[in-house]
Parts: structure tokens; C-alpha cells; sequence
């Protein structure tokens, strides 16, 4: 054999060398189930997009109308335009600018955001922690002296229908605190003595609030000074002369009455776990509760009447409650803990009626508001039961609530400015946080970062296998983040029972179990911890079609 010279060894070298440095390529095609499901998830995207760009509109419209001395947001645009209060500006509205930007625009997050936080808690504390109605023209509060009532009624509506909500999605976060601050301050200053001890009220959305949101920060913190304030309230309603059903003439199956019911079912949730003897104390009580509002509560349909008299079953209120998924919540959270088949059966009836009887229905007098209520309680339903019917209705009803964003809806009312406010009111909140939780379902829970106006990311499940589609119009770097079983990670809970204003789990990680991420017609696959799954995997896009799939190994 000839020696070879050596100028070409050097040669073959490097090629052998520069081969092996290259990343084997993945030439692997999806199936056709694939196929399918990665159409479905480039589809969603195109839903994501929009839902979320209009989340944008809405903050972006919003802060144009924000104090120019302090930067927070009016309670409204067309009344009431002089104040920030805690139960509208600060619950409703707020918290889901917030959300929004975390999702979209962490450099809004991170400055005006939480600047308007630091603002809110420095100019409206008013005993202790707890906020009051602060005036911009007065530059200071607008009421001279404290209304306790008040203030404890605006401190629970900021904390449970705000402050607890994002805290379920961001975890441990300056707003947690602001709630936990909020809270302690309204149980030291609980103004009304009962046989049980003191509590915050008796007014039973108040204390239906505080019942879901003690029970649900008893487990993120485990503080058992939490429980023991909740089952304060639990026996007030339950062992005392305020049952719901036994004791009320007039029972709301709507929101402003509707908490207690929800609110008494997620306590009996926790005392299952956390004192399984006061949950048997509890267990008729609660049943006895359910099966009359199932009794005289309900029309034909499953669905809820507003106001009924439950002693004697008289219909009080026969318009339909948009908010029949709160109520159904306690229902099928009970179902969780005690399996009384008719509980679920409730459920189902409820949810499998909608898209045959409940398209374009007229919630809420004409407003979003009716709509993100009653999608919000379809869909964390649905997370738990996914009747096929409900999820068209949810498909539908969600482009009838973004319609009223656009300027064809408001042309007959008052013409704002931005094209981002969707009716001038506190309520436009609830519109982003119902576009959110849908946006979420049509990712199946993962967010992509940064955000950009051009991103198209969805997802679908194929068995256990998460098809992901991401299409932009020029070439993106960033991380996608995947998310992970909430109810344990953050809030600490023994099980996933459904709750007001949660955003609900779809595909979710284990923090040390492997996944393995394909992108078709990339490079070879990565092998990914589900931690390193939730802080988020790097990719680089191309523009176009984007495709991966994430498979547990």
C-alpha cells in the first residue's frame, strides 16, 4: 500500500472531523394522526394569536385613560372616572392587564405593572393593609372617614377575584404578598362576633369569597390559621341558622350570592384532607344544599335560575345565571370527594346542553361580561369533562365575546379612543381573563417568549404525545415553556378540584420525569427534564411552519 501524503490525511481529517461536529438531522415524518393533530394545533395558533393580541389592545386601550399623577386605571371611563376602588378597578380590571403582560411583554410587566402595584399599596392602604377608594381629583381618599364594611368587601373582591387568580399562575410574586397582606388585616379587624368567633361579615358573597380563598391559601401557605378562620365560616353556615337552603329565602345562583355555595364545597374539598371529622360533621349539611338547588334551582336545561327562594321553591329571578360554572364547580367538587353520581350527572346535563340551546344567548344584558363568565365556567369544566358538544360551544362563544372588542360593537355606545376597550367599564377585565384561559387551552398550557405580534403557537394533544405548531413571519429565537400540575406546584393542594378564576391544567410536566422534543424535519431530538421543560427549552425558528412533538419517555 502507497503512503498517502500528507496534505491529504490532513484533509480527510478535518472532513471527517467537521462531519462529526454536525448535527444529525431528524427525517423522521409525523403519521397521519400526527398530521392531523399538528393541523389542529397550527390552527389554534392562529386563535392564540388573536386572543391574545387583542389581551394587548385591551391593556394598551386601558392605559390611555390611566391617571396621569399616580398611573392607575379610572373604575370606569363613562362613570366613576375619578377613582380607583378595590372591588372594580383593582379586582377586575387590573389584574388582568397584569397577566397579560406577563404572558406578552415582560418589560410591561416588570415596570408599569408592578409600578402601579407599588402605587396602589402606597396611596390606598387604608387600616392596616387594606385598601380604600382612593380619588385622583381629591388626591387622596374619597370618602373622609373609613367604612369598615366597605373596605373589608372591596379588600375580599380584590383578593379573590384579582390578587388569588394571578397568584395561581405566577406563584410566589409582589402580588401574593399584597394578597397575604390584605388578608391577615382583614381577620385581625374582623368586625362581627359569632358563636364561632369573629368574622369578616355577613354578607355571604364576601364570605363565600373568603371561604374559597382561605381554603386555597391554606394549602399554599400551611398556615392553620387560614383553615381555622375558614371552618369559622364553614359552621357559621352550616352548623348555625344560615344555611343556604335550610335557613336563606333568597338564594343568587348568580354571581353576588352564588360564592357561598362554591365557596362551602371547596372548605368541604379541604377538610376532607386536611379534618376528615369535620368533614363527616359537614357531609349532610352539604348534601342537603346540593339537592335542593338541584330540586328547585334548575331549569330543563341543567342550567341555573338567578334567584330562587329555596324553602319554598319559588323562582325569585328566572333569567339564567351566567355564572352556572361557579356553582357547578361545588357540585362536581363534591362528586370528587363523596362520587354522588348525580353531582356529575349535573355537570354533564349542564355542560351538554349549551351548544344546542345556549349560542349567541343574551347573558348579561348584552355585555362581554356574560360571555367570559359563562365560557370561563364551560371551560374549567370541560378541563375535567370534555364533552364534545361543549367544547364547539366554547369555539363559538368566545369569537361572539371578541366580536364586541371591535368597533362595530361600540359604534352605538360611547366611541372611545383606543380600539383596544372593549365597553369602558371594570368588566373588560374578565374579557382577557377568559381570552386567556382559552388561549392557554389552545396551547395546552405552554407560552412562548418573547412574545411577538407575528407568533402563531398552538397545540394538541395526540394521545400522550403534545403536537406543536409555531408559525412566525420572520425567523424567532426564544424559549418555549411548558407548564406544570399548578394545584401542586404552587398551590399545594391534595387534588385538582375545580374553582372560580383558576386557570385550569392541560398538559402538564413532572418536574423530574424525561420528555423527549422532536422538531420535524430539524435537528435530532433533545431530551428534556420536566423542570427544564417549565423555565423553558431554546429554539431557533425559521419563518414558516414550525413543528414539533413532545413525547414522555
Amino acid at each position: 500500500m502507497k503512503n498517502i501524503p500528507l496534505h491529504f490525511t490532513l484533509l480527510l481529517a478535518v472532513f471527517i472531523l467537521f462531519s462529526c461536529s454536525k448535527k444529525t438531522k431528524n427525517t423522521t415524518a409525523p403519521s397521519e394522526a400526527e398530521k392531523q393533530a399538528l393541523e389542529q394545533a397550527r390552527l389554534n395558533g392562529i386563535l392564540v394569536n388573536e386572543g391574545l393580541e387583542r389581551c394587548r389592545r385591551f391593556v394598551d386601550g386601558w392605559l390611555e385613560y390611566a391617571d396621569t399623577a399616580t398611573g392607575l386605571i379610572p373604575r370606569n371611563l363613562y362613570e366613576s372616572a375619578d377613582i380607583w376602588n378595590a372591588k372594580d378597578a383593582a379586582a377586575d380590571n387590573y389584574p388582568f392587564m397584569v397577566l397579560t403582560s406577563a404572558i406578552t411583554d415582560q418589560k410591561l410587566f416588570e415596570g408599569r405593572m408592578l409600578d402601579m402595584l407599588q402605587t396602589e399599596m402606597r396611596l390606598t392602604s387604608r387600616i392596616d393593609n387594606m385598601p380604600d377608594t382612593y380619588s385622583f381629583e381629591k388626591q387622596g381618599f374619597d370618602k373622609e372617614e373609613a367604612d369598615i364594611d366597605d373596605i373589608m368587601f372591596g379588600s375580599s373582591e380584590y383578593i379573590k377575584d384579582g390578587l388569588l387568580p394571578l397568584t395561581e399562575w405566577l406563584g410566589a410574586s409582589p402580588w401574593s404578598e399584597r394578597m397575604i397582606a390584605i388578608l391577615d388585616d382583614m381577620w385581625k379587624h374582623a368586625p362581627v362576633e359569632t358563636e364561632f368567633g369573629k368574622i369578616v361579615s355577613t354578607n355571604e358573597e364576601l364570605n363565600g369569597e373568603m371561604l374559597q380563598v382561605l381554603s386555597r391559601i391554606y394549602w399554599m401557605t400551611g398556615e392553620q390559621k387560614y383553615l381555622d378562620w375558614a371552618i369559622r365560616l364553614g359552621d357559621y353556615y352550616l352548623l348555625g341558622n344560615n344555611h343556604p337552603t335550610n335557613d336563606f329565602t333568597k338564594l343568587r345562583l348568580r354571581d353576588h350570592g352564588c360564592e357561598v355555595v362554591s365557596g362551602l364545597c371547596e372548605l368541604y374539598g379541604t377538610v376532607s384532607f386536611a379534618q376528615p371529622e369535620k368533614k363527616e360533621i359537614y357531609q349532610p349539611f352539604i348534601h342537603q344544599m346540593l339537592d335542593r338547588i338541584l330540586e328547585v334551582g334548575t331549569n330543563a336545561d341543567g342550567l341555573f335560575y338567578n334567584i330562587i327562594n329555596p324553602q319554598t321553591g319559588e323562582v325569585l329571578n328566572n333569567g339564567i345565571a351566567d355564572n352556572f360554572g361557579y356553582t357547578l364547580n361545588g357540585f362536581y367538587t363534591v362528586y370528587q370527594v363523596d362520587s354522588v353520581k348525580s353531582y356529575r350527572d349535573a355537570t354533564l346535563k349542564g355542560l351538554s346542553t349549551l351548544n344546542d340551546a345556549y349560542r349567541n344567548f343574551d347573558w348579561e344584558r348584552g355585555s362581554s361580561d356574560g360571555y367570559a363568565d359563562a365560557v370561563e365556567g364551560a371551560l374549567n369544566l370541560y378541563a375535567r369533562e370534555p364533552v364534545p358538544s361543549a367544547k364547539e360551544w366554547i369555539d363559538s362563544e368566545i369569537k361572539v365575546m371578541w366580536s364586541m372588542q371591535d368597533s362595530s360593537h361600540r359604534e352605538n355606545a360611547l366611541k372611545w379612543r383606543s380600539s383596544g376597550v372593549i365597553e369602558g367599564w371594570h368588566g373588560d377585565g374578565n374579557f382577557a381573563r377568559t381570552t386567556i384561559m382559552y388561549c392557554l387551552w389552545k396551547t395546552q398550557g405552554m407560552t412562548v417568549a418573547p412574545w411577538r405580534s407575528d407568533v402563531k403557537a398552538g397545540a394538541e394533544m395526540n394521545g400522550e404525545d403534545v403536537l406543536i405548531s409555531v408559525e412566525v413571519d420572520t425567523d424567532w429565537e426564544g424559549v418555549l415553556k411548558f407548564d406544570s400540575p399548578r394545584h401542586e406546584t404552587i398551590m399545594h393542594m391534595p387534588q385538582d378540584w375545580p374553582r372560580i378564576n383558576q386557570f385550569p391544567e392541560w398538559f402538564t410536566t413532572k418536574e423530574n420525569s424525561n420528555y423527549t422534543l422532536v422538531k420535524f424535519d430539524g435537528d435530532k431530538p433533545e431530551t428534556f427534564t420536566g423542570k427544564q421543560l417549565n423555565s423553558g427549552v431554546k429554539v431557533s425558528l425559521k419563518k414558516g411552519v414550525n413543528q414539533f412533538i413532545l413525547k414522555t419517555l
